[in-house]
């Protein structure tokens, strides 16, 4: 059975801006319906880390927050803490992190409330008898919440292809210790040859899996891994400068986008009816806003998809972005195919994994009826 997802593109006229568009497709969703008055209600999204500039604008999750208010229920802004490190690694500099991307009180009129503490030890477990695990470890402040509505910034991701409602709800809510779980296949491998020696990946490991050697007759030093203590976080990836560190893979985007569907269905089951799903298809970078910049957009704007299926809005947006054509000056380079696959181009990512699973386990549907707004 089809899901039904709504789409407001670009195209605006007066009494018609996005934000108006948005205030309607909100309305059609279940979530909206059945929050009742006073429930706590988490909008879950990412801040951005320092330096992007992807992420979705304080003025359309002012809208959210004022329509769920209108439903009766009391919003408040969240995320969980980050495995590697960073500003978004313990609940003070995350918020105060969030504030200086423009998520105030006085902006989007709600609290920003860390969902895994201080920390990241503020977690519950939660059995799901999944594939991969019994047990996942779920930020408190998304478990305990009414409701919960996931806006997601759609953009590409070295390890899920592309990010969506799945993995904004899935490793975004995962308490850090969880997320650390749902990392445990991916292993970072040392290109010789492209590393320089400048120890920023050494700087940045928050297990203090990686040093500075001088091997093979080598006059600089060459960063070295120990395996035993990796804990598969991606941080050095993201921070070496030369692109001297890859990651090993084998079996791991499988493994850590199922991983993180498990880590989903631990919220959306416990709120039946009351998990609705915000994908926003603009500034459709090439990679994660957990990078401290945002690259240029693939595609141009598509505007915003909404649905109850979180399997549903993830599939559109992505079949939406390779319907589009391919902007000139970015990561979809000419050597690389990119009319059906854009995200697979750029990061040679199954990313279907992720959908696939959702849908064996039942938290919904990759086929879809999109009704326009």
């Amino acid at each position: 059975m089809s899901s039904i997802v709504y789409f407001a593109d670009m195209r605006t006229k007066k009494g018609a801006s996005l934000p108006e568009k948005l205030e309607v497709m909100f309305k059609e969703l279940a979530v909206f319906r059945n929050i009742k008055k006073d429930e706590l209600t988490a909008i879950t999204l990412h801040f951005g880390e320092r330096g992007t500039t992807g992420f979705v604008r304080p003025l359309y999750i002012r809208r959210i927050v004022n329509l769920v208010r209108e439903a009766g229920g009391k919003p408040f802004l969240t995320d969980a803490n980050t495995l590697y490190r960073g500003l978004r690694s313990n609940a003070v500099d995350h918020m105060s992190l969030a504030m200086e991307h423009g998520f105030s009180y006085a902006s989007v009129s709600a609290p920003v409330i860390i969902a895994d503490g201080l920390r990241g030890k503020d977690y519950v477990q939660v059995e799901v008898n999944g594939k991969y695990f019994k047990k996942v470890k779920i930020a408190s402040a998304a478990h305990h919440a009414d409701s919960l509505i996931s806006v997601a910034h759609v953009k590409g991701h070295v390890l899920f292809g592309f990010g969506g409602a799945i993995k904004n709800i899935g490793m975004g809510l995962g308490a850090r210790s969880g997320k650390q779980m749902m990392h445990a296949d991916l292993k970072p491998e040392i290109i010789p040859e492209k590393c320089i020696g400048c120890g920023m990946c050494v700087e940045w490991c928050p297990t203090g899996s990686l040093a500075l050697a001088k091997l093979g007759g080598r006059d600089k030093p060459l960063s070295v891994l120990n395996p035993a203590t990796c804990i598969g976080c991606g941080e050095c990836v993201v921070t070496c400068p030369n692109e001297a560190i890859k990651i090993s893979w084998s079996g791991a985007p499988q493994a850590v986008q199922e991983k993180t569907v498990e880590f989903a269905s631990a919220i959306i089951r416990q709120k039946p009816h009351k998990v609705g799903a915000i994908n926003f298809l603009m500034n459709i970078s090439p990679d994660c806003d957990c990078f401290s910049h945002t690259d240029a957009s693939i595609v141009a704007d598509i505007g915003v998809l909404a649905s109850d299926d979180i399997v549903a809005v993830d599939r559109a947006s992505v079949d939406l972005v390779n319907q589009s054509p391919a902007l000139q000056n970015t990561a979809l380079t000419p050597g690389k195919v990119a009319d059906s696959d854009k995200f697979g181009a750029i990061h040679n990512v199954d990313w279907s994994y992720q959908l696939t699973y959702a849908e064996q386990i039942g938290l919904g549907s990759t086929k879809y009826e999109l009704r326009r707004i």
